[in-house]
């Protein structure tokens, strides 16, 4: 019963599965264009379109949209706003408007248990900037656990706090969007992780509403007689069972250039059989390097198109 209006970009709407039938007249979608920024790929409107180097510049055009979507707001009649970290500022035109907001944490709970407070999100993680503040437990987790970062995962979440292009740092943004909010509403069940859940609502003294694990419910696998599965299935048939490595990043993971070499580099050192589903965006320069499909021949397959993941991962 309720009408749900989705705001996005032109192109982020136009990627979106069909609408099913019986959900059409509850939904609107709402086409706000991203603003031009320099330096910004053309038609690059989500982080699948760019590398790690230009998310900050995404995030300026996100910025950008901050009068469209008050003013949408504005006209609405809206009685709530859902909304994430990256478009923090929704939460300050929904307070002065009157309408309830949630803010939608994308992150599990134990991630942001390790950031802290709404304080300490918003403060940019001041006393916590180098990896080795990420390598145990923070202190306020008072419950056993295992729980931490390795140092090359640290010294990616030490940048969680640091300013990008935009002029604000992730941390900022989930700060302000969650201490603006009436309630977080997470990724989330009960059967998980129900301590770092329960650290949460304590920490950013909200209520906290779990939202489920968002499970497909139907997903089809691919034709049998397809001539992507077949290709994939012959080449699988030839390893043993339980030995092939399979890579994929997904569409949101855009290595960069030096990250890609590393792993192709780790890959081809290994010795191990691997399947890699190499995907990257239009606007990606990023390559193999000379010659490593050529040295991995055989022991190796490279597949640059869409693969049938559930297919590979029942083989």
């Amino acid at each position: 019963g309720h009408r749900i209006s989705f705001i996005s970009t032109p192109r982020n709407i136009h990627r979106l599965p069909k609408t099913p039938p019986h959900l059409a007249s509850s939904l609107t979608f709402v086409e706000i264009p991203l603003p031009k920024i320099q330096g910004l790929p053309e038609n690059a409107e989500s982080t699948m379109d760019v590398g790690p180097e230009d998310q900050g510049l995404l995030k300026i055009a996100y910025d950008g949209m901050e009068d469209d979507v008050a003013r949408f707001l504005r006209n609405s009649c809206a009685d709530a706003v859902i909304y994430d970290f990256s478009g923090f500022w929704v939460s300050s035109i929904a307070m002065d408007l009157g309408i309830p907001r949630f803010f939608f944490c994308i992150f599990p709970s134990w991630f942001m248990d390790f950031c802290g407070t709404t304080g300490d999100l918003i403060d940019e993680l001041k006393d916590r900037k180098s990896p080795e503040d990420f390598m145990s437990p923070p202190k306020w987790v008072t419950f056993g656990t295992k729980v931490a970062y390795k140092y090359y995962e640290a010294k990616l979440i030490v940048g969680v706090g640091e300013k990008n292009a935009s002029g604000f740092s992730d941390a900022y943004r989930g700060g302000i969007g969650i201490s603006q909010s009436d309630a977080v509403i997470i990724r989330h069940c009960h059967e998980f992780e129900t301590e770092w859940f329960n650290l949460l609502a304590d920490l950013y003294q909200k209520e906290i509403i779990p939202l489920g694990q968002l499970p497909p419910h139907f997903q089809e696998t691919e034709n049998p007689s397809s001539d992507n599965w077949v290709s994939i299935k012959e080449w699988l048939d030839t390893k043993t069972k339980g030995s092939v490595l399979y890579i994929a990043l997904g569409s949101e993971a855009t290595p960069n250039q030096d990250q890609l070499t590393e792993l192709a580099h780790g890959l081809e050192l290994s010795q191990l059989p691997f399947l890699w589903a190499f995907r990257k965006p239009a606007t990606s320069t990023v390559k193999l390097p000379d010659g490593f499909e050529k040295r991995t021949e055989g022991r190796g397959m490279v597949w640059k198109g869409w693969v049938p993941q559930l297919n590979i991962l029942g083989h």
